[in-house]
């Protein structure tokens, strides 16, 4: 079980986190204003595009491009198809991964590269297809890495990595939290010149302070009591977490939030949206991981015995359509199976400023599960 004094040991945290995990989620907001001067300087800020692109391609490895892609699918909705490019290849070595364009991808079509990496030969030779095909091309990735040649040499535009101020020399880990806003912020200000989304200099700088905001509630000098993703990582460290997200914004959240604690904690969980996560999850809660099916679960002495693993809802909320909410539901749900129930809810702002809060709670929590479980 989990030592919940733990998390408030900072000594122990800082001992604990070799990845520089928690610096990661602390240095978000800083990594969006540094990501927004980096666009600005590589002239994203001036371009007249003639029109909106047919689709868009996003490509590039990791936890942090695969969040890149939902995220700007999300906030494009309806107004462009977004597509991410998924790569194939023998392992996951950045050598061996492979990309291919679809084969009606042509000059009407924008491809987005984000890598924290930037040595990928499959991203370069992605690049020349894109160029062959008259494909506009468009990068994120650290300064003088290969791709950035590549670039280049297509015509395309390539736009430096944000790095931490205090740390210029060497982006973050590909799994670290900041790595997702150093990625995903210039793409946010391009496809706010395409029209395809609203993400004007003052929305951006807001989605940086509130991502300061949780990052003075959510850090490791916080007491557990009130600190939202230290209570949220005690609250899941001996359950299987079961995700559902209502809102836009949630959506992507809870997605990330599942693919950060296998990557980062090593924790299987599971996510779904309302209401639909009601039918897809009914039979989940009803079943051995409910906490309610053994009836002998609050008499026996379970000193010697491993202890069950039960589910627990977590529910991300933002504003659901129309304010028509399935929230109740999923309460009654969970609470008729003896189930406990999580909730987080963004304070009020933009679509960009809720996610940014929602990302921000639950890659803090992520990050207090892998280093109080040692991964």
């Amino acid at each position: 079980m989990l030592d919940e004094s733990l998390l408030d040991d900072q000594e122990a945290l800082a001992r604990a986190d070799r990845r520089e995990l928690l610096r990661g989620a602390a240095e978000a907001g800083a990594r969006v204003r540094t990501a927004v001067r980096h666009a600005t300087e590589a002239g994203i800020a001036e371009l007249k595009p003639d029109g909106r692109p047919r689709a868009i391609l996003i490509a590039g490895p990791g936890l942090a491009a695969i969040g890149v892609a939902d995220l700007l699918g999300s906030l494009a909705g309806a107004a462009c198809p977004v597509t991410r490019l998924t790569p194939g290849g023998v392992a996951p070595a950045a050598g061996a991964l492979l990309w291919e364009l679809p084969g009606w991808a042509g000059p009407v079509d924008l491809l987005l590269i984000a890598t924290p990496d930037g040595s990928e030969p499959g991203l370069s030779i992605l690049v020349e297809q894109a160029y062959r095909r008259g494909l506009t091309v468009v990068a994120v990735c650290p300064p003088q890495a290969p791709l950035t040649e590549a670039i280049t040499g297509a015509h395309g535009l390539a736009v430096p990595m944000a790095t931490a101020p205090y740390e210029p020399q060497a982006p973050a880990a590909a799994s670290a939290p900041g790595s997702l806003w150093a990625l995903l912020t210039p793409l946010l200000v391009l496809l706010d010149r395409t029209g395809l989304l609203s993400a004007p200099p003052d929305v951006l700088q807001k989605v940086a302070d509130r991502l300061d905001h949780v990052a003075e509630r959510c850090g490791p000098a916080i007491a557990t009591y009130s600190n939202p993703a230290k209570t949220l990582a005690a609250e899941l460290a001996e359950a299987l977490p079961v995700i559902w997200t209502e809102g836009q914004s949630a959506g992507p959240a809870g997605r990330r939030f599942v693919a950060a604690m296998a990557e980062l904690a090593g924790r299987p969980a599971l996510t779904a949206e309302l209401p639909e996560a009601l039918a897809a999850h009914s039979v989940l809660l009803s079943g051995a991981l409910a906490a309610g099916a053994d009836p002998d679960d609050f008499f026996r002495d379970r000193v010697e015995e491993a202890q069950a693993l039960h589910a627990r809802v977590v529910l991300l909320r933002d504003r659901p359509a129309g304010g028509r909410t399935a929230a109740p539901a999923a309460r009654d749900l969970a609470l008729s199976h003896d189930t406990a129930i999580s909730e987080l809810e963004p304070e009020d702002g933009s679509d960009l400023e809720t996610l940014a809060e929602l990302i921000a709670i639950t890659d803090f929590a992520a990050v207090y599960l892998a280093l109080t479980a040692g991964a």
